[in-house]
């Protein structure tokens, strides 16, 4: 890595940092300049604008996140393996951003939900391939014969991730020493709803289900896998 990608690296991962604490709008070419001792101009030659800043950090954030959760959670075998080791390690991303501000995620949906720009785009997108990777998973457990022919992965992921963000809102705002208790009992009547029922797992059934909308690259390398 040469001394440009060097310095590049080193604001991100600061800016990646301070993001998760006063959010995307509160990070400023101004602030890292005075935080890193560069120049605005330095800095400028970097990102070019806020807005440039703002979508590399997401980027960054995005990175880790595969790099914490996802990769690791495609290791596991096929089906609900593969779909209990995504929740685990989401649960552990959530708990493990003690910082103040917490995961960089939630705090800039909050933030950019009603405006417009290439940062929300951003989101947005990173959002939905993540989604899409839930999806994907609990695909899989249909295919394997563990869940229902009929379970709707959509469904299953907008339900995975609405326990995700309950518990980081019960642990993080109400501070509810059970919050990672309840979340795993949520996710697991999620589970018990799907799964197939004895005759069929044992029959070794393998359907093909189609999931719709955009699938990320994450997503697909959990089909291949």
């Amino acid at each position: 890595m040469g001394k440009g990608e060097t310095t590049r690296q080193a604001i991100l991962d600061h800016a990646f940092e301070l993001a998760r604490r006063v959010g995307l709008h509160g990070l400023t070419i101004g602030r890292l300049a005075s935080d890193l001792d560069l120049s605005k101009s330095g800095l400028f030659a970097h990102f070019n604008s806020k807005e440039a800043l703002q979508v590399q950090v997401l980027d960054a954030a995005a990175e880790r996140f595969i790099d914490v959760v996802v990769r690791p959670a495609l290791a596991a075998p096929r089906g609900e393996p593969r779909l209990r080791a995504l929740f685990d390690r989401s649960l552990k991303w959530e708990g493990g951003q003690e910082s103040p501000g917490g995961c960089i995620f939630m705090q800039a949906a909050f933030e950019l939900d009603d405006q417009d720009g290439p940062a929300r785009d951003r989101l947005v997108r990173l959002q939905r391939d993540w989604l899409d990777t839930i999806a994907t998973v609990v695909s899989g457990a249909v295919t394997e014969g563990q869940f229902k022919p009929d379970t709707d992965p959509g469904q299953f992921a907008y339900d995975f991730q609405s326990v995700v963000l309950g518990y980081h809102h019960a642990a993080r705002l109400l501070r509810d020493r059970r919050a990672e208790e309840r979340a795993r009992v949520a996710f697991d009547s999620l589970v018990a709803a799907a799964r197939a029922e004895p005759s069929t797992r044992s029959s070794g059934a393998r359907r093909p289900v189609a999931v719709t909308g955009v699938q990320s690259t994450t997503a697909k390398s959990s089909r291949r896998n």
